[in-house]
């Protein structure tokens, strides 16, 4: 007979999560930081702390994050920017380095930007990748520690689920051109 009340497992097989904080938003309300509180996530505030050969989430990036990023983020870790856009550009033009990869197209499930596509918080972003890459229980885990982070894989698992069959980025953006048909998504 099994035992039913299962314990929720250490997430070992979490691959190394970095998050630059530049302190723009309101505590309270910072995903980046309830994850560094829950022990899912280092925060750093100056760029130069940044592991060199991560993946860097990075919405500028011409690249998009896909399945065939899965090995450097098992061996080097993922990097999400906590900041605004406009300070974004400023810190990945002079400062991150690492391989960057822009998300495809989601659609936000975090109250303050509900049902808005691209407008992650910046734990729906790293979970976004991670189930991608192929970590889909430590994604799911992840989202766990918001009340809201189920919502963000119910309006996404289809999403999620082709865009972690594809091989490689170009298939992704091409997956993004079907949806969009053909129309340029900002």
């Amino acid at each position: 007979m099994e035992n039913e009340t299962q314990e929720k497992t250490p997430l070992s097989t979490l691959p190394r999560i970095t998050v630059y904080h530049a302190a723009q938003c309101e505590p309270r309300k910072c995903t980046g930081l309830r994850l560094k509180h829950r022990g899912l996530a280092r925060i750093v505030t100056k760029t130069r702390f940044l592991p060199k050969r991560a993946i860097v989430l990075n919405p500028f990036a011409e690249i998009a994050f896909s399945p065939a990023d899965r090995q450097r983020v098992q061996d080097f870790g993922l990097v999400a920017l906590d900041c605004s856009w406009e300070h974004a550009q400023k810190v990945i033009k002079g400062h991150v380095k690492g391989t960057s990869r822009c998300l495809p197209i989601l659609i936000a499930g975090n109250p303050v930007n509900f049902g808005k596509l691209t407008k992650l918080t910046t734990a729906e972003a790293i979970a976004a990748a991670l189930y991608i890459a192929g970590f889909k229980a430590e994604s799911e885990e992840l989202l766990s520690v918001f009340t809201w982070g189920h919502t963000f894989f119910e309006l996404n698992e289809m999403l999620l689920d082709n865009y972690a069959s594809a091989k490689n980025s170009a298939e992704i953006v091409e997956m993004q051109v079907r949806l969009t048909k053909g129309k340029k998504c900002e």
